[in-house]
């Protein structure tokens, strides 16, 4: 794509017939992988001078329009945000040379489909289209025949391609669903743990699992698409430079994650088929580096890992019963055997009760108290102090004896009399 391309700085700039506007476009399902493929590029065209612009929902316009406004050569988004930009007429898609679809059958199972199809409709009808999809369901190539012209399909794959990293070693296990956080805290403190990826199958439950891990003193974050664009980008920032080691995803979340060194990678839920059970696992054993991988299967996902195991010819047909307590875990993984389910920090508030403690030393009170029943003073001893009088008062009993309270009775015609 940067050799198709006319840099500003190139000798034919000039004879371009509009100047700064976007050459190459690249779709891509998600945030992450928008941003992963846009830093690939800018490290690629910097000796072209090609200028590179990120557009993705979730974060102000202004930056994006004056992006846009100054001149842009090679643009990388996501559906939503650049079908916006287009509807207004500040994304100017006439003169794309080259057009990649990347991920594309993810965007079809996220309903971009419609979106895609509106945005290859403005570009040029001469336009180079790649389009780049790790599965071939029906839609993609009725997509792909709508809009190239004489398509190839080229396959990248091989049958051991098919298999997972036999540097991973893979661990699967049949966990009770209120079990899984006390098992995944024990598996936190194994020995050489470096950056721990969870996926789960929801967003809610990433969001759950990583606040129990942080409840439980772990530095984990989620990261899922109910969040914030700022809080997504921060977790993965934090998550690279080794802030936070624990980083629970969604699958459509974790499209872009290219982080190194991952050791451990956690199946908290049970993968949909074999192809997402290969993504996951993939994480870890990058680049010659050993990796564990771990799959949680509830009694409901027999029949679905059975599948899985199948289709990838893994020995894993009867997943080993396990607990949080059960010594193959501790064995497998290698967890210290006195580990727990916590690992308890300083608590927050106690800190700032010691804080206060040597700011302000604590008051001392001179308060007195007397003792009261019934209206007259109690000795220490628990007898009724004497009055200046030895006998009983109108309101009291004999003396020593503490006074009888008087019942009030209702009457029916209203008021109150003693009794």
């Amino acid at each position: 794509m940067l050799q198709r391309i006319i840099a500003q700085h190139d000798a034919d700039a000039a004879e371009l017939a509009a100047s700064g506007k976007p050459q190459a476009l690249v779709i891509a399902p998600t945030r992450e992988l928008a941003m992963q493929v846009s830093g690939d590029f800018s490290v690629a065209g910097k000796g072209r001078g090609a200028r590179i612009l990120t557009v993705y929902g979730g974060v102000p316009y202004e930056p994006q329009l004056d992006a846009l406004a100054r001149g842009v050569d090679v643009v990388v988004g996501t559906p939503g945000r650049l079908l916006d930009l287009a509807n207004r007429g500040t994304l100017n898609l006439s003169q794309v040379k080259v057009l990649v679809l990347d991920e594309a059958d993810e965007m079809l199972d996220l309903g971009f489909l419609p979106d895609v199809e509106r945005l290859l409709a403005k570009t040029h009808e001469l336009r180079q289209t790649m389009l780049f999809s790790a599965t071939m369901p029906a839609a993609i190539v009725t997509l792909a025949r709508t809009h190239m012209r004489h398509p190839m399909n080229i396959r990248a794959e091989s049958d051991s391609d098919q298999q997972t990293v036999p540097a991973t070693a893979q661990f699967i296990y049949w966990a009770h669903d209120l079990d899984k956080p006390e098992v995944v805290a024990r598996i936190l403190q194994a020995e050489d743990r470096g950056r721990v990826l969870i996926f789960t199958r929801t967003k809610r439950r990433a969001q759950r699992v990583a606040e129990d891990m942080a409840e439980r003193g772990f530095k984990a974050s989620p990261l899922h698409g109910d969040m914030a664009q700022v809080a997504r980008e921060k977790a993965m920032k934090r998550f690279r430079d080794g802030t936070i080691e624990v980083l629970v995803a969604t699958d459509v979340a974790a499209r872009g994650i290219d982080v190194t060194g991952i050791s451990h990678v956690i199946n908290y839920t049970c993968p949909e088929d074999e192809k997402t059970y290969l993504h996951r696992t993939g994480r870890t054993g990058r680049a010659g580096a050993s990796g564990i991988a771990i799959t949680f299967v509830d009694w409901a996902d027999l029949t679905r890992w059975k599948a899985i195991n199948k289709a990838l010819d893994l020995p894993f047909d009867e997943p080993q019963e396990t607990y949080s307590t059960s010594d193959h875990l501790f064995h497998d993984i290698g967890i210290p055997r006195g580990a727990t389910g916590r690992v308890t920090p300083p608590a927050p508030q106690q800190q700032h009760a010691g804080r206060s403690s040597r700011e302000r030393p604590p008051r001392q009170r001179d308060r007195q108290r007397t003792r009261t029943r019934g209206g007259a003073p109690v000795a220490s001893e628990g007898t009724a102090v004497p009055s200046s009088s030895d006998s009983p008062g109108p309101s009291g009993g004999a003396h020593g004896e503490a006074p009888q309270r008087r019942r009030r009775r209702r009457r029916s015609g209203g008021g109150s009399t003693e009794g």
